[in-house]
C-alpha cells in the first residue's frame, strides 16, 4: 500500500462515565455492539484490523470501501433488525470462522456494514492532528461522494451537539461515545472520548454460588430465569463482590444449600476458570445491573444492586431481556 499510515496503529479509546458530558465542546454519536476495526484502503487494496491489531478483512468479504486513499476508524456491525438500533453480536462472533466457505455463506446470510466515525488520512494527507470535528466533516465529504446510503456497506454514523438526541441511544441502543470537537487523535490513549453505556437492570433467580480465591467467601452468583414452560435457566453470573461482604454472603446463602453442584458457567466468555459450583432452592431474587446480551445469556458478570425479598422467583422470566 502507498499510504501514509499503515497497520497496525492503536485505536482512540474511550473512558467509562456514568453520565453524559455537557458543554460546548462536547459531540455524540451512538455505541455499537460491533468489532472496533480500522480500514486502510488503498484503491482496490483493503487491510481491515481490529482493536487488538489482527487482521480482519478474510472474516467480511462483503464489506467494499469507497475508491480512493483514506484509512476509517469505525465498527464492523450485524444488525438485529431494520431499525439498525440494536446489534446481534452472535451473528457477529459466528464470523470468526476458519473456514472459507462456511464465511461467504454467513456474509451473504447476515451482512455485516461498517459504520464509519473517524477518518486518520485521505489522499495522502496525515488527519490524526486535525481537531475531530474538521475529521468528522472531510469524513463525511468522502462518503457523501459515493451516495447515502452508501451501496458499499460503509455508513456514517450519527452526530449531535445536543445532549437530548441521545435519549434514544440510552434508552434502546447501546449507549453514547461523547467526543471532545477539537481534539486530535490519539491512538491507544482515552484522553478525548467518553463512553456512557445503557443501564439496565434485571431480577434474577440465585440458582448457586462460585466459592472465592479465600476460603470461605463467595466469587460470584449464579443467575437464572424462568423461561415459558417453567424450567430455571442460567443465563449469567455476578462479578464484583467487594472482599467486606464475601464472607458475609456465604453465611447468608449457606442455609439454601440444595446439596447439588453444578459444572459450567453460562457464559462462554469465561470458559478457562474452575467453573464448580454450589446449587442454591431457588428461593432467592436479586436485583443486577449488566450491559449485554447475547444468546439469550448475559455475555459479562452482572453487579449486585439490591436483594429482592417482595418478589416471588417464579416471576423472574427470561422475557425481562427482550
Amino acid at each position: 500500500m502507498s499510504l501514509c499510515l499503515a497497520p497496525p496503529i492503536e485505536p482512540a479509546l474511550a473512558r467509562g462515565n456514568t453520565e453524559l458530558p455537557v458543554g460546548e465542546r462536547w459531540r455524540y454519536e451512538p455505541k455499537y455492539d460491533g468489532f472496533r476495526a480500522l480500514a486502510f484502503v488503498d484503491g482496490a487494496e483493503l487491510y481491515l484490523q481490529s482493536r487488538g491489531l489482527k487482521p480482519l478483512r478474510r472474516y467480511f468479504p462483503e464489506l467494499v470501501f469507497p475508491a480512493g486513499r483514506c484509512v476509517l476508524d469505525g465498527e464492523i456491525v450485524i444488525d438485529s433488525g431494520p431499525d439498525a438500533v440494536v446489534q446481534d453480536f452472535d451473528a457477529l462472533q459466528n464470523r470468526l470462522h476458519p473456514a472459507e466457505s462456511r464465511v461467504r455463506m454467513l456474509a451473504q446470510q447476515t451482512p455485516a456494514r461498517f459504520v464509519a466515525f473517524d477518518l486518520l488520512e485521505h489522499d495522502g494527507e496525515v488527519l490524526m492532528e486535525r481537531p475531530f470535528l474538521e475529521r468528522r466533516q472531510r469524513l463525511a465529504a468522502v462518503l457523501a461522494a459515493v451516495g447515502t446510503p452508501a451501496p458499499t456497506g460503509v455508513f456514517l454514523t450519527a452526530l449531535s451537539a445536543d445532549p437530548a438526541d441521545c435519549e434514544p441511544w440510552l434508552a434502546a441502543g447501546e449507549g453514547v461515545v461523547a467526543k471532545l470537537a477539537d481534539a486530535p487523535y490519539a491512538p491507544g490513549k482515552r484522553t478525548a472520548m467518553v463512553k456512557v453505556k445503557r443501564i439496565r437492570t434485571i431480577d434474577c433467580v440465585v440458582m448457586g454460588y462460585r466459592t472465592g480465591i479465600e476460603p470461605g467467601t463467595v466469587g460470584s452468583l449464579i443467575l437464572g430465569l424462568y423461561d415459558d414452560v417453567g424450567r430455571l435457566i442460567p443465563v449469567g453470573h455476578s462479578s464484583g463482590i467487594k472482599p467486606a461482604d464475601k464472607k458475609g454472603l456465604l453465611a447468608r446463602l449457606a442455609p439454601y444449600e440444595s446439596g447439588d453442584t453444578g459444572h459450567g458457567d453460562p457464559s462462554r466468555w469465561a470458559s478457562e476458570r474452575d467453573l464448580e459450583w454450589v446449587g442454591l432452592r431457588p428461593e432467592l431474587v436479586v436485583e443486577v445491573r449488566y450491559d449485554h446480551v447475547s444468546g439469550g445469556r448475559i455475555r459479562h458478570g452482572t453487579k449486585i444492586l439490591a436483594w429482592r425479598e417482595d418478589k416471588a422467583p417464579r416471576e423472574c422470566r427470561l422475557d425481562q431481556m427482550d
